[in-house]
Formats: C-alpha cells, structure tokens, sequence
C-alpha cells in the first residue's frame, strides 16, 4: 500500500512525461506523499506548476539553486522509494555511468532508498545494444526496472519501447516494496458484479453492477498476502493480476454452486457481488415475440447466497455481506448481519451521491457483529476496499 509512503518521482525529458501528471495523482488520491524532480528539459513536455499542484509540494529541478543545493541528499533519505518514470534514453546512460550534471542525477546518486525506473524511448533506441547494457548496469547496481510496453510511439511507429502506464507503475510499487502479509497463507472468497437471469436467449433480468466495489476488495486481499479467489458475474472488467483466481459466472444459481465449492476451504468471504433476488421460472427457447401490449413474467426468488454461507460457517471464518439501501438502511443493515450470521456488513445507500453502482467512488457503513459501527466518507473505491479489509484483519 503506498498509502503513508514517502515518494519522490523523478521526471525525464520525454513525451511519456504527460503520464506522470496522472501517476502523481494516482499517488495523490491514494494517500502517499509525493516530492518531484524534474531535468531541465523535463520543464519542455510539462511544466513545474502542474505537478507542484497536484503534487501539493515544489517542484525541484535547479541544482544550483539557492535554496536546492543540499536537496540531493535530504530528498533521496526522505523518500521510501525513488521512481524515475519516465526515464529517458540520456538519463539512462548517465546513471549508468554516474555522471551528475543536474538535480535529479545528484538526487539518484546519493539516495539511501530503493530506485524504480520506468524506461520510454523509441523502439530502436530501446533495442539498441548500449541501452541493453546501461540496464543491466543499472540492475547490477539494486535498481529495479519496471518492463516497457508494446504500443504506439511518438515516432508514428508502433513496438517497444512504451512507458507502462500508471496503475501498472503504482501496482509495481505496491507488490515490490510496500506488500504486506498480514494475511499470507489465508485464502478469501470474493464475489463480485451482478448476475444474469435469462428468461430467453437475448434477454435477461440484471441490475447495475459493474463489479469495480467487489474486484478493488480482492485485489487489496491480494496486496495483504491472501490466496484469492473471485466468483464473478457478468463483467466488463479484466483482473489481470496472478495472485487472484477468477471464476465466471452467469447465474445467481450458478454463482451459488461456485460459492458453496469454494467456501469451505476459505477463511474469509466477503459477498460483494449484486445477485438477483428473483429469476424467471422458465426459460424460452425462441425469443418472445412482441404480440401483446402487455407482457406477464413469472418469478421466482433465487437462493440466498449470504444465509446458506451463514448456516455453513464455521468457527474462524468471517463472512462479509453487503446491503444497498435507500430507507431505513442501518435497521436493514443491522436486521441483515443477525438474520445471516455474518460477522460483518457493509452498508451502502443509494441517498449518497457517487455511492452506489457505476462510480468509482463509494461510501459507507461497516457494522460489525460486536455491535461496532464505523461511519467512512466518500472516498475511492479501492480506498474504501482498504478501511474493509482493515476491519477484516481486525476481527482475524
């Protein structure tokens, strides 16, 4: 978790340097603490007083300056990690060779943390046998090169050479330096998304969700060490991350038959996923046709995947639920971490704005079985998958 981490971003003369604007957001938004070093022509792709904004701190690039002059030591003590992203071709070399002609060289040279670089550069030049050999100098010196990416260059040309993009560059930092494993060991069942219940083969009854409350959980189970493994309804969303097994799903029917395969062996579930409460009775294998103004569909209600978990747990398992509400919620929410023997309920309420299905923000509740009661604000949702997963460990 970057959260509470000390960051110092190094920025490079490179058209890639757009995409550290977003990368010191992303670290922004996720609570870390963010100081920037620019090279001169660094200033030429983006300027000072972006970053510095989003930043929240000044923007150094002034060796010589004459206030800057011991920045290079203080700044690479300060950082818990220095990440160069873009780092161009020329810069390359210079680390490779230690020569310290600006700020951010002087900085890379003195720092007593670890150093991350980003490359991005044209395809021949990273392909070039000189780029080959600064990187492996700058391996066999402990600093960690996050892989370029295939894709279209500044050149017009498409190949290698690509500047990640920045949730792979945060997620690198994540599992590389800031990983816990407070949960190593422990494997967790998470469902996600809504699910589909078809009453012809091109129409299904469903609800909003899109998965992202339920994916965000499973990947900060993931950071924390755990074995994960997520039922997923229909979704759009891709889970490209190796420590989380996924298992599609269509069907409440079929994501209940998942969930009861898996939970036994499980030492935390947490039952995100928006499953239909009714499915139709029968199933038309031609499409309906439209003969009538009116249209009958008999239902009928699906079984309830949080309580028959509930009966099933066992001494040490915590089970989450989710509630969304817009009446009467904490009664609800209260009424539903009894009736379900869950240890734990996470109340959202369709009354907050940018809660709820679609956004990427969330806000909520969390009722413990104890009778704790935590209030959150809005904030992002894997932020929010954080406080959860907080409050997991807690109850372990």
């Amino acid at each position: 978790m970057v959260e509470g981490k000390k960051i110092l971003l190094g920025i490079c003369g490179s058209i890639a340097a757009y995409k550290s604007i977003f990368l010191t957001r992303l670290f922004i938004k996720a609570g870390a603490e963010v100081k920037v070093v620019m090279t001169p022509s660094a200033k030429d792709f983006v300027t000072p007083l972006s970053i510095s904004t989003i930043s929240k701190n000044e923007v150094l690039s002034d060796l010589f300056g004459n206030d800057t002059w011991n920045n290079h030591v203080q700044l690479g003590r300060w950082a818990d990690v220095m990440l160069i992203a873009p780092l161009s071709c020329n810069t390359l070399a210079k680390m490779a060779n230690g020569i310290c002609d600006n700020l951010l060289l002087a900085t890379y040279l003195s720092a007593t943390c670890p150093v991350v670089v980003a490359p991005a550069m044209d395809e021949d030049m990273w392909l070039h046998p000189a780029t080959a050999a600064n990187l492996e100098k700058l391996n066999s010196f402990g600093n960690r090169v996050i892989p370029v990416e295939k894709g279209e260059l500044a050149s017009g040309l498409y190949g290698d050479g690509r500047m990640t993009e920045p949730e792979q560059i945060m997620s690198f930092l994540d599992r590389n330096f800031f990983f816990s494993e407070s949960l190593k060991g422990k494997k967790a069942l998470v469902t996600a998304g809504p699910t589909h219940e078809p009453f012809d083969p091109v129409r299904y009854i469903s609800n909003q969700s899109t998965g992202k409350m339920g994916i965000a959980i499973a990947r900060e189970l993931a950071q924390r060490g755990a074995e994960v493994e997520v039922v997923l309804g229909p979704s759009s969303i891709e889970i490209n991350d190796t420590r989380i097994h996924v298992t599609r799903v269509q069907s409440a029917e079929e994501m209940y038959n998942a969930c009861l395969a898996i939970f036994p062996s499980t030492r935390i579930a947490v039952m995100s996923a928006a499953v239909s409460d009714y499915t139709p009775v029968s199933f038309s294998k031609e499409k309906i046709k439209k003969n009538s103004e009116t249209f009958t569909l008999e239902l009928s209600r699906t079984k309830d995947i949080l309580l028959t978990l509930g009966e099933k747990k066992k001494a040490g398992q915590i089970l989450v639920g989710f509630a969304l509400e817009n009446k009467d919620e904490v009664l609800y929410a209260k009424n539903k971490l009894k009736s379900k023997n869950a240890d734990m309920i996470v109340l959202n309420s369709l009354n907050d704005a940018g809660a709820g299905f679609g956004y990427d923000t969330n806000q909520v509740t969390i009722f413990e079985k104890d009778g704790t009661e935590i209030p959150y604000g809005q904030k992002a949702k894997q932020l929010v998958a954080r406080d959860i997963v907080d409050r997991i460990i807690k109850l372990l």
